[in-house]
C-alpha cells in the first residue's frame, strides 16, 4: 500500500499572493474576487515535484476554500484540470486537514488543521522546507527513495 500524501493548493502549488500583488490588490481581499483562483500561477517547481511525488505516493490536492466565494472551489478544480490534468479527481476541499488520514501534508500554512495534522506536517516556505527541493530532499531521505 501507497504513503498518502496531501498538498495543499495556495502559496504551495498556486502562487495565491504572487497573484495578488501581480492584481495590486490586499491578499486578503483577493479570495473574494470571482475569477482570481483559476488565474494562479504555479509556484516554482511545484507542478514537477507533485508529478514526482505522485510516481512513489498517493498524492491528494488538499485546499481549503473561503466561503465568501461560491466559485472558488470550481475555479480550484479548473485549476488543477489545466496544470495538473491527472489530479483533478485527486482534490478534497475541507476546513479541517486534521481529519484527513496520510504520512505527510505539504503545506505553507499552520491553519485550517494543519497544526494538527496526524502525519508530518511539511511547512513549505519554512526555514526548515524553504523550497519545493527541500521538500523533496526530505521525503527522499525519510522514505529512502530517488525523487
Amino acid at each position: 500500500m501507497k504513503k498518502i500524501i496531501y498538498i495543499d493548493m495556495d502559496n504551495t502549488l498556486a502562487d495565491y499572493l504572487g497573484m495578488a500583488k501581480q492584481m495590486q490588490i490586499d491578499p486578503s481581499e483577493a479570495k473574494h474576487l470571482k475569477g482570481f483562483f483559476e488565474k494562479l500561477q504555479p509556484m516554482p517547481n511545484a507542478i514537477d515535484s507533485y508529478n514526482k511525488l505522485a510516481e512513489h505516493f498517493d498524492v491528494y490536492i488538499l485546499s481549503t476554500g473561503p466561503w465568501s466565494n461560491p466559485h472558488s472551489l470550481y475555479e480550484k478544480v479548473l485549476w488543477v484540470k489545466q496544470h495538473l490534468p491527472k489530479a483533478y479527481k485527486n482534490v478534497i476541499f475541507s476546513h479541517h486537514k486534521d481529519l484527513n488520514i496520510g504520512d505527510y501534508l505539504i503545506d505553507d500554512s499552520i491553519k485550517n488543521g494543519a497544526q494538527d495534522f496526524h502525519g508530518k506536517h511539511i511547512q513549505i516556505g519554512s526555514a526548515a522546507f524553504p523550497t519545493w527541493n527541500d521538500v523533496l530532499q526530505y521525503i527522499s531521505e525519510q522514505e529512502n527513495i530517488q525523487l
